[in-house]
This record gives C-alpha cells, sequence and structure tokens, in this order.
C-alpha cells in the first residue's frame, strides 16, 4: 500500500492547532508540501518554522469566500498548485433543541458547513486539470446525534452530504477528484477540553476511551493517520466514501 506523499502538496485549514496540527505534522514526515490554513497567525507561522522546508502559513478565515480565494492562490504561488485540500476547521457549541441559540446555530453554520461548501467548490476549480483529494472532516454526530450539540451534529451532517455531493458531480464531469469524509466519535482536543465539564481533565477522557468498549476520544494523532490514508494513492479507489472512527458506536446505537 503506497501511502508516501512526496507527490502531494496539501493545504490544511484549522492546521495551527488539534487535529489539524497533527495532519500537517504527518502529513510533511510522509513527504507532502503543506500550506497551513488557521486564523491564529502566531501558532501557524511557529510550527511552519518547526517544520522548516515544505510548509508555509497563510492567514485564512475559513466563512471568507474571499479569503478562501487569497488561501487557494497563495498555495499555488507557493507550491505551483495543490492536490489535497483538508476541510478540517470547525467549532464547538453547546445547545440541545429546546434552550439551543439560534445565534449559535447560525455560527457553526458559518463556519463548520458553508466553510465546506466553499472549500469544496475552490477545490474544485484547483484540481479538476490535474486531479486531488478533498478530505472533510465530519462526526460520528452525524449519524447518531448528541443530545447537547444538536446544531454541531446538524452542522456534520451536512458535511457529509456535500463530500457526496462533490464526489458524485466530480464522477460525472470526469474530473479525477476524490472527496472523501472522515467520521471520528470524539477526539481530544483544546476545542473538546473546552466543552467538558469542570473537573474533567485529558487523562480521565483518554483512560476512558481505552478502557470500554464505547471508544467516545482519540487523540488527534490517531485520525491524523486516516487524513493521511485518504490523502494518499492508496486510497484511490475511494469517493464518496465515510471513515468512520468511532469504535462500533453505530452498531451498538449508543
Amino acid at each position: 500500500m503506497n501511502t508516501n506523499l512526496s507527490n502531494k502538496i496539501a493545504l490544511v485549514t484549522g492546521g495551527a492547532s488539534g487535529v489539524g496540527q497533527e495532519v500537517v505534522k504527518l502529513l510533511h514526515a510522509r513527504g507532502a508540501s503543506v500550506i497551513i490554513s488557521d486564523i491564529n497567525d502566531a501558532a501557524g507561522k511557529q510550527l511552519a518554522e518547526e517544520l522548516g522546508s515544505r510548509t508555509a502559513f497563510v492567514h485564512h478565515d475559513v466563512s471568507n469566500e474571499t479569503s478562501w480565494t487569497q488561501a487557494i492562490e497563495f498555495a499555488q504561488n507557493t507550491f505551483g498548485t495543490i492536490n489535497v485540500l483538508v476541510n478540517n476547521a470547525g467549532i464547538l457549541l453547546r445547545g440541545n433543541m429546546e434552550t439551543g441559540l439560534l445565534q449559535d446555530f447560525q455560527k457553526l453554520l458559518h463556519v463548520n458547513t458553508e466553510s465546506v461548501f466553499i472549500g469544496c467548490q475552490q477545490g474544485i476549480l484547483a484540481m479538476k486539470a490535474s486531479g486531488g483529494s478533498i478530505i472533510n472532516m465530519a462526526s460520528v454526530s452525524s449519524w447518531l446525534p448528541v443530545d447537547n450539540y444538536a446544531g454541531y451534529s446538524a452542522t456534520k451532517a451536512a458535511v457529509s452530504a456535500l463530500t457526496r455531493a462533490t464526489a458524485l458531480h466530480c464522477r460525472k464531469q470526469g474530473y479525477a477528484v476524490r472527496a472523501n469524509s472522515v467520521h471520528p466519535d470524539g477526539i481530544y482536543t483544546p476545542m473538546m477540553q473546552a466543552s467538558l465539564p469542570k473537573g474533567v481533565t485529558r487523562e480521565m477522557v483518554l483512560h476512558d476511551a481505552e478502557h470500554n468498549r464505547a471508544g467516545r476520544a482519540y487523540t488527534p494523532e490517531r485520525i491524523a493517520e486516516l487524513v493521511a490514508f485518504l490523502a494518499s494513492d492508496a486510497s484511490s479507489v475511494m469517493s464518496g466514501s465515510e471513515l468512520h472512527a468511532d469504535n462500533s458506536i453505530l452498531g451498538m446505537g449508543l
């Protein structure tokens, strides 16, 4: 199985922290040239400096269409093209169907869903001549909604649908552009930590994940492996597919 990425040029949104940071590191370690896209300039520039050659940082607001155009142009000017796009940036806000705030849901849609819509469009335009892979970060909650994260679950369900629509469009148009999504049950990141009750630590979450059948949390490094696979030629027959990293959560109906 060929997982070498030396012929890949990737743009990773939300690449300065959490899952995005680990994706950037792994793609780079396997030979890819990587554009780190984020609104956190300090963290993004620091990561690019740490990794050195074959990396660059671009300030990129994924909810803004003009910012997308500028980020793609930056990538093309820096490395000539892109053939991997990882739509990873997102936010997590609490709220159930009874007490959730409309303004929070609108913010979730803006950042989590509209950004993927724009990103897939921009990815198709950038890759349709030479081919490539679009990888969208979804969630197991797109299939199994979480009560206190109803809006978040809905935005990830939309990401799943947009992924399949992108794959179908590219297939019908004859473009060698693949689109797939990754659906983790839970990833321990600073974003997750911020949403946990007070007193719950990283060690507690990861211990529970390792010692029960439900899983419930994965480290960003584990999810980065799935992204690297979808970026590689080893996954060349996959498009419109969903990779579920849920430890049988869906099958168990938890």
